[in-house]
């Protein structure tokens, strides 16, 4: 059975195997390589993935051990929670040791796994006024640019405490002018460029960890192994 890697997270998961978005590019990338299996919740903060995360995940006892798992938590649980969205924040300390909790828990279950934590991406306020999920009575944003970064750098502590990879999308995005428009369709999801900056990212840290095009077996004979003369022959092996 090809392997697998699980795309765990919010709505920036859920939505990543929508046209162009990160988790679909993960999948044809791996085509004939690994399974992508997705495993995303709208709306869904770092304490409620705890309540569910046995059912998201097949039981060890399987010995179906994912090759990687992504854990991509935080742009709810950075929610305020004197807003509108406020019923799905999670406070800070909270939610650093909420990941690393889902971390200990993949862990365990496999232990030579490669988990790779995610941060909440940068939040464009202006464009969150323009298209709020609800009507929006206090005329602010229900996410602040700030909270997000403060929710990364424990995202990034969690990781480090334990010892596992993180890709510091806050910080990265950022880095590029325009990013607000260029990166983010409505302040907080993807656009298209955006979720090419998430599977570049996420490529090269599965590329760290040994797991490439490179380091995985095709699944079944290639085109080109396939004699003309015999066919049959090579799926005799």
């Amino acid at each position: 059975m090809r392997p697998k890697i699980y795309l765990f997270g919010d709505s920036i998961t859920e939505e990543s195997f929508a046209r162009g978005g990160w988790g679909s590019s993960l999948a044809h990338h791996f085509a004939r390589t690994a399974d992508v299996v997705l495993r995303g919740y709208s709306g869904y903060n770092t304490r409620w993935a705890l309540k569910v995360k046995e059912k998201v995940f097949p039981a060890a006892e399987s010995g179906d051990a994912p090759v990687a798992v992504t854990v991509f938590f935080g742009a709810n649980d950075a929610a305020l929670p004197d807003r509108y969205s406020g019923f799905q924040h999670v406070p800070l300390d909270e939610y650093k040791q909420n990941l690393r909790d889902i971390v200990a828990f993949l862990k365990k279950q496999w232990p030579s796994t490669r988990i790779i934590l995610i941060t909440p991406p940068p939040i464009d306020e202006a464009a969150r006024l323009q298209d709020p999920y609800i009507d929006n009575l206090s005329g602010l944003p229900e996410r602040t640019n700030d909270s997000a970064g403060r929710y990364a750098k424990q995202c990034l502590a969690a990781a480090a405490e334990c010892g596992v990879p993180a890709i510091d999308l806050w910080t990265k995005m950022q880095q590029s002018p325009g990013w607000e428009k260029a990166y983010l369709r409505d302040g907080l999801h993807l656009t298209e460029n955006g979720n090419k900056v998430v599977f570049e990212e996420v490529i090269g840290q599965l590329r760290e960890g040994e797991i490439s095009l490179e380091t995985l077996p095709a699944d079944l004979p290639l085109w080109a192994e396939i004699d003309p003369n015999d066919p049959l022959k090579c799926f005799e092996k």
